[in-house]
């Protein structure tokens, strides 16, 4: 079984070829809208503490052990639900298969003290060639209602922050198994900080991709299909 975390300002629609992917390798998928995106309550994308998207994850996990029981369950967080799949494997990795991390919003971010250093925060539509090198990635996102195209909201940036330090003052991920993917040419969420992230949490068992050229969004980049095939092997050894 995979628990999916979508990233900032998405919802968990833009996964469904992922999903498919994995559901046709034998897998059963869960995911939910993280409060204030998509299809979920809240005002949109703002969120005060993270700690609480974990334990609604949580909530989400302990419905799919109840309809599936005996399964083993390997959590997949892409971007900042990196940084909530993290969060999450340090407080609840012991129930963990194995944990995937996508360009993961952990390590060092310089966007939210940046945004955070401004008396008022730009209202900039996110530049949609950062996504992926296929221009229609871009055009679909910026076209999805269910996305959300404005500004950043403070409270948000802030807790962004203390989620990472959260993650940083936590504990190693032990033995369990650990996979991360990164686009060398991500703007978004540089590789650079992120490995800071990841190697306060790999233990022995741990699995590295990163893909030349590729931008933020792997699953929707132009080597999708080969991103898609070294995850679902990895889920399946887990």
């Amino acid at each position: 079984m995979v628990v999916i975390a979508h990233g900032y300002g998405e919802h968990i629609g833009r996964y469904e070829r992922l999903a498919d992917r994995l559901v046709a390798d034998g897998a059963v998928v869960y995911a939910v809208d993280h409060v204030g995106h998509g299809r979920s309550e809240g005002e949109r994308v703002h969120i005060t503490d993270f700690e609480d998207v974990v334990t609604d994850l949580h909530t989400l996990d302990e419905t799919a052990r109840r309809e599936h029981p005996g399964l083993p369950v390997v959590l997949l967080g892409h971007s900042m639900g990196g940084l909530i799949a993290a969060r999450y494997a340090q407080r609840y990795g012991d129930t963990l298969a194995a944990l995937v991390l996508s360009s993961p919003l952990i390590g060092r971010w310089e966007g939210a003290a940046q945004l955070l250093a401004l008396d008022e925060i730009p209202d900039v539509p996110l530049d949609i060639t950062t996504l992926s090198r296929d221009p229609s990635v871009g055009e679909r996102y910026a076209a999805d209602p269910l996305v959300w195209h404005g500004p950043f909201k403070r409270p948000t940036l802030q807790a962004i922050e203390r989620g990472l330090a959260a993650i940083d003052e936590g504990p190693s991920l032990g033995g369990l198994p650990l996979m991360w993917i990164h686009g060398e040419a991500d703007p978004l969420v540089p590789i650079d900080g992120s490995r800071a992230g990841v190697e306060h949490l790999r233990g022995p068992d741990y699995v590295e991709r990163t893909y030349p050229e590729a931008r933020h969004e792997l699953f929707n980049e132009l080597n999708a299909d080969a991103v898609m095939t070294e995850v679902a092997a990895f889920v399946r050894r887990s």
